[in-house]
């Protein structure tokens, strides 16, 4: 998997964190997807005990207060930030499911 080094965060945008917890039972084949494009495994993301983990933050909207959600609300100015989603195919008992918008994990803090 690439290192993702110099990584900006988008203003309006919060780096939400780099894993998404892989669903109980999930047998592959595995496609994972950001935004609807399919990622590539070993470059854009590998599985590690029961995660899916990626080289770079997954970005969410960042949550909008006072003045600038009002300015957004009356639709003076508009909003770039970035709210990206995360979802997975799998197989469970030979099924095809789909996990859509999973919960993003946070990274973990240092000690």
């Amino acid at each position: 998997m690439k290192a993702v080094e110099d990584f900006e965060v988008p203003e309006g945008s919060v780096a939400a964190g780099r894993r998404v917890r892989m669903p109980r039972g999930a047998e592959q084949p595995i496609r994972i997807y950001i935004n609807g494009l399919e990622q590539t495994p070993g470059e854009d993301y590998e599985i590690r005990q029961g995660f899916v983990v990626f080289p770079r933050p997954i970005l969410k909207e960042a949550k909008l207060k006072g003045i600038r959600r009002a300015v957004l609300l009356l639709g003076v100015i508009g909003n770039y930030a970035k709210n990206e989603s995360v979802d997975l195919e799998y197989r469970l008992k030979g099924q095809v499911k789909l996990a859509a918008d999973v919960a993003i994990v946070p990274d973990e803090q240092p000690a």
